[in-house]
């Protein structure tokens, strides 16, 4: 149900914790406590759960006045999961859903290496994380600016295959957990438990994988400009 959502800009982040809270633990705990015909019921159950993660990512895109595109798919994917549950469509839609989306993401990344505006700049190599115009300025002094171009390019295809793990073990998982049909009591305890595991399983190793292609911009970095890495982290600095 939840999806990597990238909020790289000039916003305060929110409470990582808080986040985790309202868009995984409560929804969870609603799916698989409340979906029984004694408790809410499984429709109304689902509905209440959904509320959690659809009201929390439309009350992020309204303070920061302004669509954010990963914001936007998380939203998107909260929607089609619901869709998915009250249509009582066959429970393999889902693994569908849930890989189609980070999927999406991964070849959309890999395909923006042909234009002009490569996705990497807007997830990792973005001003809000690296001095950009200081490393520019560094790569131009050194003229290795075109072996950066060509680490970048590396470094976006291993960002694209982090999220090619994430469809791929969101589909095992989806498949392995979630069977009963759609609209039942137990779907929406499958789900629940889904929802619980996709975090530990899913998005904290992609998470690190992320950090790994970081990583690796960071020491291409330092190698081709000099710079250590607490002179370019935008972090380090404040």
């Amino acid at each position: 149900m939840p999806t990597l959502v990238n909020r790289m800009n000039d916003s305060p982040r929110p409470n990582p914790l808080l986040e985790v809270l309202i868009a995984v633990v409560i929804p969870a705990v609603i799916l698989m406590k409340l979906s029984g015909p004694d408790q809410l019921g499984a429709v109304p159950a689902l509905m209440l759960a959904l509320a959690f993660p659809l009201g929390w990512g439309a009350r992020d895109l309204l303070r920061r006045r302004k669509v954010n595109l990963f914001a936007a798919i998380g939203l998107v994917s909260v929607l089609l999961t619901g869709g998915i549950g009250l249509l009582e469509l066959d429970a393999q839609w889902l693994a569908v859903k849930e890989a189609a989306v980070p999927g999406l993401i991964g070849l959309a990344i890999i395909l923006s290496t042909r234009t002009r505006y490569p996705l990497i700049r807007v997830l990792l190599y973005n001003p809000t994380i690296i001095d950009v115009d200081r490393v520019h300025e560094q790569l131009a002094a050194r003229g290795t600016a075109s072996l950066f171009e060509t680490r970048l390019l590396r470094a976006t295809w291993m960002l694209g295959g982090t999220f090619f793990f994430s469809a791929a073990m969101n589909y095992f998982l989806a498949t392995w957990i979630v069977v009963s049909p759609a609209g039942s009591a137990a779907f929406n305890e499958e789900l629940g438990r889904l929802t619980l595991l996709s975090y530990p399983m899913i998005a904290l190793p992609a998470t690190a994988m992320m950090m790994l292609v970081l990583y690796y911009l960071a020491r291409g970095i330092r190698a081709l400009t000099g710079l250590k890495l607490v002179d370019v982290l935008q972090t380090a600095k404040g």
